[in-house]
Order: C-alpha cells, then structure tokens, then sequence
C-alpha cells in the first residue's frame, strides 16, 4: 500500500484533531449531568464553568493535531509512547494556561489523546475495537518521563483499591467499548434523541465505573450513590422516559448535595464520542 501524501495525512491529522474537541465541547454542553458542568451551570464546581471548559477544549486542538501528524502510520513503541507522553504534558501545560491554572480536562488529556494517537497510527481509518485496541498496547507501554507526581485520582485509586485512569486505557477501555458505546447506539435505535442518547451512555458508564474524581470529593458513599443512581435512570427506561428523567433529576441532587462530580465518566463520555465519530462500521 503506498503511503498517502503528507497533505492527505495532515488532512486526517486536522479531522482527528478537530472531532476530538468538538466531542470536548459536546460533553460540556450535554444536559442535563448530574454533579457536572453543563449547559445549566457549574454543577459541584465552584471553579469550572461551560465557558471556561470550552476555551480549555479549544486549546487541545494543537495538541490532538500533533499527536495525530507525530503517530501517523507509526508502530507502537516506546519511543513513541515517549513522545505521545511529551505532547500530552505540553498539552496540559497548554489547558493550564488557558484556564488560569484550572485542571478542566486533564484526564480528557489522557483518554482522547490515547485515542487520537491510536485512529491516526491506523491511518485514521479503523474500526472502534481496532483503535481500541492499539490504545491499550500504547498505555502498556512505559513513559520514563512521565512524572511520579501522584495526582487526586491516583491517590483515589491506590487508597480505595480501584482501578483508574492508567488500568482503564490499558485494558481497552471497557467503559467505552462495552458501556458507552453500546448504549449510545441502543438508545439511537431505539429512537431516543441524541441528548437521551448520550445521556443514557454517560449512565451506563457511570454504573459501573470506579470514578477517582467521586472517590476524590465523596468517597465510597458517593460512588456508591453515583452507580446505584445511574442504573435506577436506566432501569426506569432510560433518559428518554419520564420516569427515567425524573430519577436522572434526583441523581444530580444527590451528587450536589454530595459535592461529588463525576468527571471520570464524563471524560470516557467524549471518548465514546469520538469513536462513534471516527470509527469504521464493524464488518
């Protein structure tokens, strides 16, 4: 197969890089979340706002660019992990500048960077288990430059003995590819609006997913309510329905009451976005 010419891979490289902050943005928009940042407000936050996520969103477009050009038809190695670990910290380094030293999206860094690098590493042209899949093999792999830095969802992870951010990228990301993914596409099928349709994926994820940045505000009570919430929506029908709006309302009062947010799941929401966005049909 001949190599397409590097205007057609900067082409793919500015899709990737744009699709990803758009799915950013999109995330912060969706409403109803219950304890996040959305269209109606700032949630639990008392330092984020919808504007300030979507200026922080808009300063990662470089960053996904040049993680897609950098990992263009490249093999996964560790000199490439390496590189993709330098381009994240700039990245974030990036976010912090536009957001005043606020941390907006730094685990979004991490999810859609992985997933970023993966498309443009399979020529932007794969389908959601093929990109899965790459993304695992590169978060297996080591980043000796990477800070030993514990940050709050690390700390989360190693007090309560759940896995994080690091477990989920290598394994896959099942909470996009078996929660997310899977529901979005149900509720679609089912007729449900694109707003019910992501709603109901952000649900799905969050029943089961060990949130560090819950676990980091309200411990285990609040990621016990967070799951038992999100599988009461779904159960009542889903975001579509009355009775599943109404539980979704009384999951967002109780995760204000507990000062909990569950930015985790919505950083695997976009993710789910993006590979819905990008990803071949599976044949």
């Amino acid at each position: 197969m001949k190599l397409q010419p590097q205007s057609s891979a900067d082409a793919v490289a500015q899709r990737l890089a744009q699709t990803a902050t758009r799915c950013l943005i999109d995330e912060a928009r969706l409403s109803p979340k219950p304890g996040l940042v959305d269209s109606r407000g700032n949630g639990a936050h008392s330092d984020l706002s919808l504007s300030l996520m979507e200026r922080s969103a808009h300063s990662l477009t470089p960053t996904f660019f040049a993680l897609a050009q950098q990992c263009w038809r490249r093999p996964a190695d560790v000199a490439l992990r390496q590189l993709i670990g330098r381009l994240g910290r700039e990245g974030e380094q990036s976010m912090m500048a536009a957001t005043n030293g606020v941390n907006t999206h730094r685990g979004a860094i991490w999810a859609l960077g992985l997933m970023v690098s993966s498309c443009a590493m399979l020529s932007g042209n794969a389908t959601a288990s093929a990109i899965s899949e790459q993304a695992a093999r590169l978060a297996q792999l080591p980043d000796q430059a990477a800070p030993t830095v514990f940050s709050k969802g690390l700390r989360a992870s190693h007090r309560y003995r759940v896995p994080g951010a690091r477990e989920e990228a290598a394994q896959g990301f099942p909470h996009v590819m078996k929660r997310g993914l899977p529901a979005l596409l149900h509720s679609r099928a089912q007729g449900a609006s694109e707003q019910h349709a992501m709603l109901d994926a952000l649900m799905s994820i969050m029943t089961t997913l060990s949130d560090t940045c819950v676990l980091s505000r309200a411990g285990m009570v609040g990621l016990e309510a967070m799951q038992q919430g999100a599988n009461a929506v779904l159960k009542a029908g889903g975001c579509a329905s009355r009775a599943g709006r109404q539980q979704l309302a009384d999951l967002d009062q109780t995760m204000l009451r507990l000062n909990a947010s569950p930015g985790g799941a919505a950083d695997l929401l976009a993710a789910t976005l993006f590979i819905d966005r990008v990803a071949l049909p599976a044949s």
